[in-house]
């Protein structure tokens, strides 16, 4: 006698029933979509708080400004405290806030002491892509660290005219002395309008 199978009668068979494998996929599928979908809304609810005093943000948010600067005089760039800065750290964005001046002559300056130990500063490159943000506007920009001593120099001292008019209420950085040289920790990086 031959044993036959109806193959009609097996569970995984009927009309109704769902593979347990198939049903897993979709479950553990599902949940990781869950976490990545509450993962980013998390990050984009922090990057709307932050960068913060000493905390890093992610993206800036604000009014694209599309009209090229070429006297960053004409910004409120040496009326802000602190100016903030998004570049990218390979496929997320890191943001945070420090010191920018405008010098005389209208180019923008980035502040940035011990800078050989800050986390963004190694992650610029030669004209690297990044956002400033003035207040509420956001300005497409390239970075280049400057090395040439005078200009350096002239940057500095922009960077000592602004903290004398800087609101001693909201500064992070002590208001420095007239007189004050340049420091050989101090880096400054020139702030270009990217089109």
């Amino acid at each position: 006698m031959v044993d036959t199978i109806n193959s009609e009668s097996t569970p995984e068979s009927t009309p109704n029933s769902t593979p347990k494998s198939l049903n897993m996929t979709l479950w553990l599928g599902g949940g990781l979509a869950a976490l990545l979908i509450t993962a980013f809304a998390g990050f984009l609810v922090y990057s709307s708080i932050c960068p913060c005093t000493l905390t890093p943000g992610g993206f800036l948010f604000g009014d694209r400004v599309d009209t090229p600067v070429a006297d960053w005089n004409t910004t409120n760039a040496n009326q802000e405290n602190l100016c903030q800065l998004q570049i990218w750290d390979g496929i997320r964005p890191h943001s945070i806030n420090l010191n920018c001046m405008a010098t005389p002559e209208g180019e923008l300056y980035l502040s940035c002491s011990v800078c050989d130990r800050k986390y963004w500063a190694s992650k610029v490159e030669a004209d690297e892509k990044a956002i400033l943000r003035l207040g509420n506007l956001l300005y497409p920009v390239n970075l280049n660290r400057e090395t040439d001593p005078a200009t350096m120099d002239r940057a500095f001292r922009a960077r000592v005219l602004k903290l004398q008019h800087t609101d001693i209420e909201t500064m992070v950085t002590p208001r420095p002395p007239l007189d004050q040289q340049r420091f050989d920790h101090w880096w400054t990086f020139r702030v270009t309008y990217r089109s």
